[in-house]
């Protein structure tokens, strides 16, 4: 437990933005997964509308540094394979 007071007022912030940002996660990974699970139903059109809403919240994280910049483009890039191969495979 800290004694200085900037360090008490460290710890208060830090511990409102832990909440914040696992709120932001678990966003980002239902986001994720819908894309996912309406590839894997078949509804390519679905996917797309969700792929689109997951990278704009996978870039808002990122430009607020919650997740690191290239495990968003990762991520990007393996639902947009996913997707790309639903297509084909039409």
């Amino acid at each position: 437990m800290p004694n200085i007071k900037s360090a008490k007022k460290r710890l208060r912030q830090n511990e409102v933005k832990k909440v914040t940002n696992l709120a932001i996660k678990r966003t980002l990974r239902r986001n994720c997964r819908s894309v996912r699970e309406a590839v894997a139903a078949g509804n390519i059109e679905l996917a797309e509308t969700n792929f689109r809403l997951a990278c704009k919240h996978l870039d808002r994280a990122a430009s607020k540094k919650i997740i690191h910049k290239n495990t968003v483009s990762r991520l990007k890039s393996r639902l947009s394979a996913c997707i790309k191969a639903a297509k084909n495979a039409d």
